[in-house]
């Protein structure tokens, strides 16, 4: 078991001001396999209070001395890769093979992409007789889901340390064991003390108290778009910088010509990876009514291949859900389905057959879903699919935008031109064109209720720098 019984505060390990821990729970088993501190708001004022004296300096800082330090970061975590991929299977339940690629392999490759970035960027730049440079915002809070916990953490962290801002850190008390590791890999790499603090604790305590604090500058929240709004209240009375990443309930529009076979397969992999619990899930698959049956017979084949099993072994290809509470919510999306009258494909709200421990769920797909249907409207959260109809390319459309969210998506047709004419018309931050792939460098962010502010690449550093322009005089030829 992993415990943590320190604050990571001031560049030092420190008691906490009271004696709470929280447990962690192994997905797959649902025994403890860790502890942390239960933070306090004496706590969380202390990690502030400590990246405010440290502001000052770090922000002075040369950006390729900012660079050298994360690359040491980068470094760090790249030693730690086998400890970090089992504590975040055991966390969030994505399959071991996926978390040492994506969990921990996405986080190193970013902690090198904003080092490199600090060294590149243009901080300042002559715009006739200004001088216009682009400064850190200041004190960061950074509030941190637990479905991709490390990659998340870094694309906060690693951006607002380049920028020259200094960090506070709470991440989800869910999957909270890897964060406490890039605390000791921050020590590790000699970060001046300050400039990043780890607090542990609940949202309604710590995170309440470092998104509200007068001395915070910016807070940058991943999560639910509940918990976003009441983010988004607390940081209005200071009016600081607010910078959300929220829900989504993403469409996959199949086009008439497309490759159903490689459209409908990649849709499933792309809804039910890390058991779905991906905010960017492409979660409602848009067909013609023409092609219905075919689609349905190829997402039930593409649902069945992921069979569930234990997150830490090789062969795994859908581990379980993170925790009791989201098992729970996602078999209640599953039962509300079925009662609201789709037809179901595969799947089903029990537990899946020959596993009597862990937070698992069976493969789901549900056909014939109206649009207005709960479970084509809400975020699951889980690795459920739902199969949408349509008439022409403008009900298509129409059906994808009908959404409180706009995070990502995916057009399939015959050719790339008429798919990124469709995906012009589509709402939302993110479009995959003809299985188009990931790309770290591309900003990542929504529209509507999906959030506000993007991360990934220069676009998630310029998310931590304000601009400041100074002018001078512009003296005549000839005059003085």
């Amino acid at each position: 078991m992993k415990t943590y019984a320190h604050l990571y505060i001031g560049g030092k390990w420190l008691q906490p001001a009271a004696g709470g821990s929280i447990d962690v729970i192994d997905s797959g088993t649902e025994e403890i396999m860790g502890r942390i501190p239960e933070g306090t708001v004496a706590d969380a004022e202390a990690a502030i209070e400590s990246a405010k004296l440290a502001f000052d300096g770090w922000s002075a800082t040369p950006p390729q001395a900012r660079a050298d330090y994360l690359q040491k970061i980068a470094d760090a975590v790249k030693v730690r890769t086998e400890e970090l991929a089992q504590l975040i299977s055991g966390e969030v339940g994505m399959p071991i093979k996926l978390a040492r690629a994506i969990q921990v392999g996405s986080p190193v490759y970013n902690w090198k992409a904003y080092a490199r970035l600090a060294r590149e960027f243009e901080f300042e730049e002559r715009v006739g007789n200004s001088l216009v440079v682009r400064e850190p915002v200041g004190v960061v809070a950074a509030i941190t889901p637990w479905n991709y916990p490390l990659n998340q953490i870094t694309l906060k962290v690693a951006a607002a340390l380049a920028a020259g801002c200094t960090v506070v850190l709470k991440p989800s008390e869910v999957a909270p064991l890897n964060a406490f590791v890039l605390a000791e890999a921050i020590e590790e790499a000699g970060l001046p003390a300050g400039v990043f603090n780890l607090v542990s604790g609940y949202g309604p305590v710590v995170g309440e108290i470092i998104a509200s604090h007068p001395f915070v500058d910016m807070v940058s929240f991943t999560g639910s778009t509940r918990a976003g709004k009441r983010v988004s209240e607390l940081a209005a009375a200071t009016v600081k910088r607010v910078a959300l990443e929220l829900g989504g309930k993403s469409a996959s529009v199949l086009l008439d010509d497309a490759d159903f076979p490689t459209a409908v397969k990649s849709t499933v992999a792309s809804c039910y990876l890390n058991s779905g619990q991906t905010c960017s899930a492409h979660t409602r698959m848009l067909v013609p009514e023409s092609r219905y049956d075919e689609a349905c017979a190829l997402a039930k084949a593409a649902a069945q291949s992921y069979v569930p099993g234990d997150p830490r072994d090789e062969s795994t290809r859908l581990g379980p859900l993170a925790s009791a509470a989201q098992l729970a919510r996602v078999r209640g999306y599953i039962e509300r389905g079925l009662a609201e009258g789709a037809e179901l494909v595969t799947g089903g709200p029990d537990r899946p057959d020959g596993i009597s421990k862990g937070f698992f769920v069976k493969p789901t797909v549900f056909g014939r879903v109206h649009p207005k249907a709960t479970i084509a409207q809400e975020e699951i959260f889980g690795p459920v699919l739902s199969i949408l109809t349509y008439e022409d390319e403008d009900e298509a459309v129409r059906i994808a935008n009908d959404s409180l969210y706009g995070l990502a998506g995916a057009v399939w047709a015959g050719d790339d031109e008429r798919a990124l004419r469709v995906a012009r018309r589509i709402r939302t931050g993110q479009i995959d064109i003809n299985g188009g792939t990931w790309n770290m460098e591309a900003p990542f962010g929504g529209f509507k209720q999906s959030g506000y502010g993007r991360e990934n690449g220069k676009y998630g550093l310029e998310e931590y720098l304000e601009c400041k322009s100074m002018q001078f005089k512009v003296v005549k030829p000839g005059g003085r």
